[in-house]
């Protein structure tokens, strides 16, 4: 739908369109842990009944369910994200989009809120090969919990969310 709105009114012709390179297993693994992605490698609606400990433990199941081309879908959309920071770092862009990521309640070893791979953490590790510190902003109606918990400890990466609080996904990120 957004890649719909975009060409019909005419935004294209104002910008480039860049297909990323697929990234894999090393990519993925800067932020996520190596038995969280090999399980995304493996998992499948044919044979999620054979990995019933590793769904729960990962998170895996309700909202965020196992579809065909589940690990294709998060590398594809991680790998537009990582691409498009690369892209800053080199000044090949000034401005990037991904209209497909943005999947910030990911976490490093378990999946949430419709969110499998971590897109944004990602982007901002390789933002950081080149710059000293971050600022990420997060204007959604969910709190970017994922991305915040993901850089709690360090003073290189700032992070901000605008979000509704309260009885609302995920619960966290009440300023007090």
């Amino acid at each position: 739908m957004t890649h719909n709105l975009v060409t019909n009114y005419g935004l294209t012709k104002h910008m480039q369109i860049y297909r990323p390179k697929l990234l894999g297993w090393e990519e993925l693994t800067r932020f996520h842990s190596d038995d969280y992605i090999h399980f995304l490698r493996l998992i499948s609606p044919d044979n999620m009944h054979h990995y019933l400990r590793q769904l729960q433990r990962f998170n895996v199941g309700e909202d965020c369910p196992v579809f065909d081309g589940l690990y294709e879908f998060c590398q594809l959309y991680a790998s537009a994200s990582i691409g498009g920071a690369a892209r800053l770092n080199d000044n090949s862009a000034d401005i990037v989009i991904n209209w497909s990521g943005g999947l910030h309640h990911a976490k490093r070893s378990e999946a949430s809120g419709f969110c499998y791979v971590n897109d944004c953490v990602l982007g901002i590790l390789e933002l950081l090969k080149e710059h000293q510190r971050v600022l990420y902003i997060d204007i959604d109606i969910h709190h970017g919990d994922g991305v915040e918990e993901a850089f709690y400890t360090t003073n290189r990466v700032m992070t901000v969310s605008f979000h509704k609080y309260g009885e609302f996904f995920p619960g966290t990120g009440d300023v007090k």
